[in-house]
């Protein structure tokens, strides 16, 4: 468990732009410095984990695997990043508009202001036994020079305002500057002891002592030459007017990311192949490198790929009304989403194989296939220059003036989902159980009943056999959906000619609907004990009961 943890971070930044007009160009160019100074304690542990076997051997005591920090250390880290820009809009004539520019990013990489920095080494694949400590955490800064080409345009395609092309393309990166979240737990500043089969009773573990016999250094590291992740995007899309005071937006919208970061295990053991090509581990497998337990590791392989189509329509009419309405089909593939399980609850944070992360490729955990909205507002006739009540008391006009209703109705497929097991039947030492089960080739029955105490069929599955992987794809499952109407109602007045006042009663969820939560993805606690009787039961929702708030405020 975290504990104890903080962090001070302080931000210097400058930056500035310059714009040039000279005929058909509008040029724009700016540079970007920030300095980072990051102070923190965020070694977890602190108080110590422990993980059980199963339920019996938590009521008897006795512990699979205890990780502790008994001596935690204060880092303080430091980077400086910077940008530079250049942008052309270029006018080509009056129906097409190009927009083509530049950027370039950098970093001094990843360094510590007392020459703490700790990271460990990788050898022909294997994590070396003591880590490397200097200024920097890493042995090649790959963010000297990361450029960044964008295009885009705007094409009126008869000249008559009525029809418009619009795409682009861009390259872009997103710097590495969170690394101390997890380099604030390597040792030998921040180290985190394990000790494997151990009994509760004897789980005393004191700041600056000599780690008990038995007990391995779970590191905690980062890909010592770690790229910086990057991503392709790219767009078309065409706007049609269809109708005075309508238009219509059909358009597609794709990307392609690549050196992403992924979370795994550097120091699993060594498996064989069954002659079917089935990675084995055997009974008693040692770690790649016996002397460490197993990590907690970042490294930039993972990938992803979306591509959806995007549809839009717009009406505005003379009376106040206007509505929007869209709809995007989608499909997000990935083959990791998260850097641990904290921020993804739909979806394992580690990789079920380090050896080959792409047999986690499936649909991300924010892959979402169909999504629609219809959202409106409408401004109530009531007042000076409108149909009603334009000529009333005061008391009537303090009431009924200025009133504007809004609306927003959503209803979206759920959230894909992993069926998992709570054991690791593997026996390659790591506990945070990224292994899926099997599927069961004998059943023919609903996968997904879609009640609350059983969401999807348990049966669907059958545990790996020891020493193996499961079959059944990352997110094979897809979760609840969700469908919601929210209203408001906004009465702006004037009370002075300086001083406005704002009143809003905001309803969430109307209709009251209940949205549900993923279920439990956990089908096997362990290899003996059967289905789990909980496997598949929603016990939340994702969105709240009807909600309603009333705010007030005054402008001047």
């Amino acid at each position: 468990m975290g504990s104890n943890n903080k962090a001070a971070r302080n931000l210097f930044t400058f930056d500035d732009h310059v714009y040039w007009s000279r005929g058909r160009h509008q040029v724009e160019a700016g540079a970007w410095l920030q300095r980072i100074q990051s102070n923190d304690l965020l070694a977890q542990y602190q108080y110590g984990q422990a993980s059980f076997s199963n339920l019996q051997s938590f009521l008897q005591g006795t512990v699979k695997t205890f990780t502790v920090v008994p001596s935690p250390t204060e880092l303080g880290w430091r980077m400086l990043t910077g940008a530079a820009f250049i942008e052309d809009t270029f006018k080509v004539n009056k129906r097409l508009e190009i927009r083509a520019g530049f950027r370039s990013e950098s970093t001094n990489g990843w360094n510590e202001s007392q020459g703490r920095a700790s990271n460990y080494a990788v050898v022909d694949g294997v994590l070396q036994t003591d880590p490397i400590i200097g200024s920097s955490a890493l042995t090649t800064n790959r963010a000297k020079f990361l450029p960044e080409p964008r295009v885009g345009f705007a094409w009126d395609v008869w000249g008559n305002g009525k029809t418009a092309v619009r795409g682009g393309f861009g390259l872009y990166y997103g710097l590495l500057d969170t690394l101390d979240y997890r380099l604030d737990q390597t040792a030998p500043f921040n180290t985190a002891q394990t000790l494997s089969n151990v009994a509760v009773s004897s789980l005393q573990i004191t700041p600056g002592a000599t780690p008990p016999a038995g007990s391995k250094i779970s590191p905690s590291n980062i890909q010592p030459d770690i790229e910086t992740p990057a991503v392709l995007n790219w767009s078309l899309r065409i706007e049609q007017q269809v109708a005075p005071h309508t238009s219509l937006t059909v358009g597609y919208v794709g990307s392609h990311s690549y050196h992403q970061i992924l979370s795994e295990d550097m120091n699993e053991p060594v498996p064989t192949y069954l002659a079917d090509g089935t990675v084995f581990y055997p009974a008693g497998s040692k770690n790649a490198n016996p002397a460490l337990a197993n990590t907690t590791s970042w490294v930039s392989q993972g990938v992803g790929l979306y591509n959806s189509l995007v549809v839009d329509v717009r009406r505005s009419f003379s009376n106040g009304l206007q509505f929007r309405g869209n709809y995007t089909y989608s499909k997000n593939l990935d083959d990791g989403s998260a850097w641990n399980t904290s921020v993804s609850g739909n979806t394992p944070g580690f990789v079920e194989f380090p050896l080959n992360p792409k047999l986690d490729w499936g649909p991300a955990a924010t892959d979402v296939r169909h999504a629609a909205s219809v959202n409106g507002s409408y401004e109530l006739p009531f007042g000076p220059k409108r149909r009603y009540l334009q000529h009333a008391s005061k008391p009537v006009r303090l009431l009924a003036y200025g009133w504007t209703a809004s609306a927003i109705f959503a209803v979206q497929t759920g959230f894909p989902f992993t069926p998992q097991l709570g054991y690791n039947p593997t026996g390659n030492g790591d506990t945070r159980n990224p292994v899926r089960p099997n599927w069961n080739p004998d059943f023919n029955g609903d996968l997904y009943p879609r009640s609350v105490n059983q969401y999807f069929n348990p049966a669907a599955f059958l545990p790996p056999a020891t020493g193996t992987y499961g079959n059944v794809s990352r997110d094979a499952l897809t979760g609840p959906g969700l469908t919601q109407l929210d209203f408001s109602a906004t009465r702006n007045a004037h009370l002075t000619e300086r001083l406005g006042f704002q009143f809003r009663a905001e309803f969430f969820n109307v209709l009251n609907h209940t949205n549900l939560s993923t279920p439990n993805e956990v089908v096997y606690s362990s290899a003996t004990s059967g289905i789990s009787p909980t496997a598949g039961l929603v016990t939340s929702t994702s969105t709240t009961s009807r909600q309603i708030q009333f705010g007030a405020k005054l402008q001047f």
